[in-house]
This record gives C-alpha cells, structure tokens and sequence, in this order.
C-alpha cells in the first residue's frame, strides 16, 4: 500500500443548491437579514406546533422529558462546533453568556478590556460594568485605512490587556477579525479571550481547537436558524469550575430524581452549572434541534461556500453600479454596502417597499443572505438600490 500524501489537502466544499422549498418565503419577498433574525425552516414550525399541542397536555410530559431533549440540543451544538458536549451552557442570550465570561474573569486596576469600534452594545455594556467592577479601562479598538481588524488588535495588545473581546465578524458590516491570527496573540500577551460568535456560528467553520478561546457565546436566532430565547456558552475547561450568575435546581446534581430533590452544593457535570433556569423550554427547544440538525446535514463548510458564491454575486453586482463595500476583507456571509448620506433615512423604506429587506446599520446597507436566497432575490436587490441610491 503507497505511503498517504502528507500534502494533500481538503478539496474545497461544494456550494449547495437553493434550499428555498426548506423555509416558508413568498415568492415576492427578497429577504437579506439573516443577521438579524432568520426566517423558521418548516422542520422547525412542524416540530414546534408538535411541542405546543404536547404542552397543553402537560401529562404527557414525562420527568425525563425535563433533561432528554435539552441534552440533545446541547450535544448538536457541540457538534456543529467541534467541542465535547460538557463544555456547552445553555443560555437565553449573548448578553447573559457574556455575563457568565465577566463573573468569572479578573483584571487589576489598570489592565484593559479591548473590544472593537463599533462593537455590539450587549458587549460594550457588560465589560463596561467589569471594568467599573475590577477597576480596569475599557479600550476600543480602531482600525486605519488598510489595516485589518488582527493587526489593529495586534497593535493595541500589551501587557495591560486583561481580556480580549472579539467577533469574527463585525456586526455590522461583516469585517473579518482573523480569529486564527488574534487568538495565539491574546495568549502571548496573557489575556483571555472572548469571542461573540452570533455572526458566524453555523455559517462559517470555527476552529475553536485552534483559537481556544476562554469563552464563545452565541445566540440562536439567527445563522443557527432556531427560536428566540436559545442562545450558547462554550466554556474552556479551566473554567468550569466557576461560578454561575444565578442558583437554580436543575444545574444541581441528582436534580434528575424528582423524588428527593434535596439540597446538593455540587452540579451537574462541566458546563451545565452556567445554564440558565427554565431551559427545558419544552415548546421551542423541538424547534431549536431541527434546525441544528438540518445545519449539519447540510455541512457549515457547504453553507459558508453558498453563501460566499451569493454574497460574491452580490457584490459583482452592486459595485457595477457604482456603489462600494465598507469593508474589502469581508466574511463570506454578510457584507456592507456604503450608502451615501442623503439616501441613509430612506434606504430600508423604500427598500422594504419593493419586498427588499436589509438591515441599515449606521452609514451602510448590511445584506445578509441564506440559503433560501436566488438569483431573482439578487436582481430583486440591486434593481430596488439602483432606484433608492441614484447614481
């Protein structure tokens, strides 16, 4: 038998055809705001009116029930990110998974927290609370013509950092932050890291072997495709051994028996002691598990390259009529279109007018596709900016 190929590569993966008959999307609605909030697969509402018809029959809801199918939404996470399942927190949103990453981080007066420009408020309000807690500085981030986000993380990194807050791709325009170049940087200079992942988890492969970050949190509303109120924590091991933000039964160990539910001081097992209470939700997590499961039937790695196909046309498009990007070193799923500032009040109206919708964030039109994206939703797209953004 030869020797294998100790340079052979993985083939790219192969974009996807139109998944468009998976979701419930009319014929004369261009949806581009999969940033924001995902439309329901019909997997998803199927399984979710089930779970509605099983909880106004509480009696068919067995003890079991409480713990069997949250497990299953945490074990299909960790899948879909490569991590062992104990190392998933089950929280409502970002703000609360970033609560639980502050709770159980430290900085002495001095040190810095670094987040980017621009930065998601939910972040800036957490570490702006742990820096009056700690009596660290929070600095932000800014980035010159040319630069990208790494080096400019890069050139802000010293030996005050005390904690790293990053995306990997900026809210709001899709800007790349090179996860794979800023985490070994973090660690050299002693700092811990945290990554906002909401904007990249079930689009884009995450090595989070290989970025080892302290803790990612994302929600799941948007490119997981699942139901508000079903968010998740990733939490490194050195951590998970911390201390929860709230006290509630079901993170205890034996909580399980409901017949001696008695008073325990220990968890349940790695990084269950961080969900939050109530996350049985017997009526949304059905919801949230199809569409996991339907994520990696799919592959991420085929999603990402569909949506690089579609945000390539996109930007093919646009730019020949004479409209830009904010952002050259974009990620594959969203991109920013610059608006000029006469058309930045009007643009979303007049683009929800034609069935066109966007997200408008600051001086740029973001436009976020998916899978159910075609190219009529393209043409639809650029025909209704030609007429809001006159050249």
């Amino acid at each position: 038998m030869p020797a294998p190929d100790s340079g052979a590569t993985t083939p790219p993966a192969a974009p996807l055809p139109v998944q468009r008959h998976l979701f419930e999307i009319p014929d004369d609605v261009a949806y581009f705001n999969c940033a924001s909030v995902s439309p329901q697969l019909r997997a998803a509402r199927e399984a979710g009116e089930a779970a509605m018809r099983r909880r106004a029959r509480p009696w068919l809801i067995g003890t079991d029930q409480w713990f069997t199918e949250v497990e299953e939404r945490r074990t299909l996470f960790a899948r879909l990110v490569g991590v062992d399942a104990d190392g998933v927190a089950l929280v409502p949103a970002t703000s609360y998974g970033l609560a639980v990453a502050a709770a159980n981080l430290t900085a002495a007066p001095g040190q810095r927290v670094l987040l980017l420009a621009g930065e998601f408020p939910s972040s800036y309000y957490t570490w702006q609370a742990f820096a009056r807690r700690t009596g660290a500085t929070v600095t932000t981030v800014e980035r010159r013509d040319g630069q990208t986000w790494a080096e400019a993380i890069r050139d802000a990194l010293d030996e005050r950092a005390a904690v790293v807050t990053v995306p990997a791709a900026h809210w709001t325009d899709g800007a790349a932050v090179d996860l794979d170049t800023v985490a070994p940087l973090v660690r050299a200079a002693g700092a811990a890291l945290v990554v906002d992942a909401s904007q990249s988890v079930g689009a884009l492969p995450l090595d989070l072997g290989a970025i080892q970050p302290d803790f990612l949190v994302t929600v799941g509303y948007k490119w997981l495709l699942g139901p508000f109120g079903l968010g998740y924590l990733y939490v490194a091991e050195r951590h998970r051994d911390g201390a929860p933000i709230e006290d509630n039964w079901i993170n205890r160990e034996g909580s399980q028996d409901f017949a001696r539910l008695d008073y325990q001081d220990t968890y349940q097992p790695g990084a269950r002691r961080f969900d939050v209470g109530q996350h049985s939700h017997f009526e949304t997590t059905p919801m949230a598990i199809a569409a996991l499961r339907q994520l990696l039937d799919w592959g991420v790695p085929r999603v990402a390259a569909t949506l690089a196909r579609t945000t390539a046309r996109i930007e093919e498009e646009v730019s020949a009529h004479g409209l830009t990007l904010t952002s050259s070193d974009r990620r594959p799923n969203l991109l920013g279109i610059r608006l000029p500032a006469r058309a930045q009040r009007r643009v979303a109206a007049a683009l929800a007018e034609a069935g066109v919708f966007v997200g408008v964030r600051g001086p740029a039109v973001r436009v976020s596709p998916h899978l159910w994206t075609t190219e009529e939703d393209i043409a639809r797209l650029v025909g209704a900016l030609a007429v809001a953004v006159p050249g």
